[in-house]
C-alpha cells in the first residue's frame, strides 16, 4: 500500500486548485478512511475556495459529493461497516450527536455540522478520513461517478420533494434545468407527480420532456410564470433550484391554497415576497437543507430502483482546476464529476 496521496488543494483565498501529494494518515476512533473513486463538484464549493463561509482554514481540500470504499476502521467505528464497503458521503459529513437537533434526530441541521472541505478535508483527493455517521450505503447498481452527485444533488432534490406536501397526482413545479433541477424533473415524475419544468427559452422543451416532465414553461414567454402555473390549476409545490431570487419570487402566486415553495437554490440576494402574497392563501415557504445519511443512502436506493442517473462530465483529478472553473463557468452538463485513477 503507497504512504501517500494526492489532493487537489486550494492554498489560499479564491486560488486555483493545484495537486499535491500527502502522507497517508490512518482513521482516529470513530472514524473512516475511504478510498476515493469519485468526488462531484458542487457550486457550495465555491463557499469555501472563497472562504465566504466563517472557520475556513486554507490549505483547503474542497469536495463534498464523495464516493469510494472503506479501506480503513478507525477504532470503535458504530455499525456493521467492513473494508472494501462501497460508500457515499454528501454536505452531512457528519453531526456532533449532542446539539438539541441531533438529540432530536434531526442530523442535517446540527448546530455543529461537519462539512466535508471546511470541518475536514474533502474529496477532491485520492484518500479521505469522515465520522462513520457520515456514511451511506451505495447500491451495486449505481457506479461510483453516478453515486457522488446523489450525496448532495440528489439527496437534496428528492428529499425537498419526498418531505413537501406534495402526493401524486399532484401539480409539482422544478424551477431550473441545471445541475438540481434535471434531477428534481426526473424525481418528481417518478414520485408520481404531475410535473411541470420551468426554464428560460423554448428550446429546452424537448429536453424537459425528455427527463420526464408533462408540462414545460419557458420563462422568457411573456406570460408571467405563475399566471402559467395558475392555467395549469396552480401548484402545490415548487421546488426552487435555480440560484435566482428573482426567478423564485415569480413563482409564489403561481401556488394554489396552502402551496408550498421549498427552495434550495441559493442566492445573497432576499426574495422580494410580500407577506400579503403569503396571507390570503395560506401559503408556506421553506428552505431545506440537503439530509443526513440515511437520506442520501435513501436517494440512492429509490435512484436505482427507478434508473434515475444524474447527466455528468466526468474529468480526472488532475484537471481538478478546469473542471471547477467549468462548473462556475455554468458550462457544465450537468455536474462535474473528478475521477482517481
Amino acid at each position: 500500500m503507497s504512504s501517500s496521496y494526492r489532493v487537489a488543494q486550494v492554498g489560499a483565498v479564491g486560488a486555483p486548485l493545484e495537486i499535491v501529494e500527502r502522507d497517508l494518515a490512518g482513521p482516529g476512533p470513530g472514524r473512516v478512511r475511504v478510498t476515493v473513486e469519485a468526488c462531484g463538484i458542487c457550486h457550495s464549493d465555491a463557499l469555501f475556495v472563497n472562504a465566504l463561509l466563517p472557520g475556513v482554514r486554507f490549505p483547503l481540500v474542497p469536495g463534498h459529493e464523495i464516493a469510494g470504499r472503506v479501506a480503513e476502521l478507525g477504532e470503535n467505528t458504530p455499525g456493521d461497516w467492513r473494508v472494501g464497503d462501497r460508500v457515499a458521503v454528501g454536505w452531512f459529513g457528519g453531526s456532533c450527536g449532542h446539539c438539541p437537533s441531533c438529540r432530536r434526530g434531526d442530523f442535517i441541521v446540527c448546530e455543529n455540522l461537519k462539512v466535508p472541505g471546511w470541518a475536514y478535508d474533502g474529496g477532491f483527493a485520492e484518500s479521505v478520513i469522515v465520522p462513520a455517521d457520515a456514511l451511506a450505503r451505495i447500491p451495486d447498481a449505481l457506479p461510483a461517478a453516478d453515486a457522488a452527485p446523489m450525496a448532495c444533488a440528489g439527496v437534496t432534490t428528492y428529499n425537498g420533494l419526498r418531505r413537501s406536501s406534495a402526493r401524486p397526482g399532484d401539480l409539482v413545479a422544478v424551477l431550473g434545468l441545471g445541475g438540481l433541477g434535471h434531477l428534481g424533473v426526473r424525481y418528481a415524475a417518478a414520485m408520481g407527480f404531475e410535473t411541470v419544468a420551468i426554464a428560460r427559452g423554448a428550446e429546452k422543451s424537448a429536453f424537459a420532456q425528455e427527463l420526464g416532465a408533462h408540462h414545460y414553461l419557458d420563462s422568457t414567454s411573456g406570460t408571467p410564470v405563475a399566471e402559467a402555473l395558475q392555467a395549469l390549476g396552480g401548484a402545490q409545490v415548487v421546488l426552487a433550484t435555480a440560484a435566482s431570487s428573482s426567478a423564485i419570487a415569480s413563482t409564489v402566486d403561481g401556488l394554489r391554497p396552502r402551496g408550498e415553495l421549498v427552495v434550495i437554490g441559493a442566492d445573497v440576494e432576499p426574495l422580494g415576497i410580500s407577506p400579503n402574497q403569503l396571507l390570503m392563501g395560506g401559503t408556506v415557504i421553506r428552505g431545506h437543507p440537503s439530509g443526513a445519511a440515511q437520506d442520501v443512502e435513501d436517494t440512492m436506493a429509490f435512484s436505482a430502483l427507478r434508473g434515475i442517473r444524474p447527466m455528468i462530465e466526468t474529468v480526472p483529478l488532475d484537471e481538478a482546476d478546469a473542471a471547477y472553473q467549468r462548473m462556475l463557468s455554468g458550462s457544465a452538463r450537468f455536474r462535474m464529476v473528478l475521477t482517481m485513477s
